[in-house]
């Protein structure tokens, strides 16, 4: 996928055109890292590439299980909020990876599914950051938040790159592509 959304043909194209390229740049953060460096936390916050991705992950799955009208799992405890953001003993990043693909696969066939964006979704009760006179919000309210929400944690994760190993978001991408080396850039490579 190129660094640059493909022209779409209507509201629900974008809207999933727009996720799945915010993915593909988070998904880029993790490029060439190690099981080790995933879990590696290098700055002052709790967070880690590969627990940016299963967090994202986590609220994807939440979000389409409320598009779908089910129930969620029982929130964690609060104690255990920074949990998603680290990966867990035995996690690989290959199984978040995985997961988060998985978890991609499902969003579109929900949306594909839907007959109107403008569905009601009920909102978590439990989330202290809803109003409580809010409800529910809808579908296409829920993509823009789901694109929102990946959009701020890819940042989070290019920043946590950089800490890593100096990886920035140009470099791999171009070395996930396979892009040729000119002047001006060169691919991202391991100790390079």
């Amino acid at each position: 996928m190129p660094g640059k959304v493909r022209p779409v043909a209507d509201e629900r194209d974008g809207l999933l055109a727009f996720l799945a390229q915010q993915r593909y740049v988070l998904r880029l953060t993790a490029h060439g890292l190690t099981d080790e460096q995933a879990r590696l936390v290098p700055t002052r916050s709790a967070l880690s590439v590969g627990g940016l991705i299963k967090h994202v992950t986590s609220t994807e799955r939440s979000w389409m299980a409320a598009v779908l009208h089910r129930e969620k799992p029982p929130e964690r405890p609060t104690t255990l909020w920074c949990a998603d953001f680290r990966l867990g003993d035995g996690e690989t990043l290959g199984d978040v990876l995985a997961a988060y693909d998985d978890a991609a696969r499902s969003t579109e066939d929900i949306v594909a599914g839907v007959a109107d964006l403008g569905q009601a979704v009920p909102v978590p009760r439990e989330a202290p950051w809803f109003p409580d006179e809010r409800d529910a919000c809808s579908v296409r309210w829920v993509l823009l938040h789901l694109i929102q929400e990946t959009a701020r944690h890819a940042g989070h994760a290019d920043i946590v790159r950089e800490h890593i190993d100096g990886a920035t978001a140009v470099p791999l991408m171009s070395a996930a592509e396979g892009w040729p080396v000119t002047p001006w850039l060169q691919p991202w490579r391991p100790g390079g």
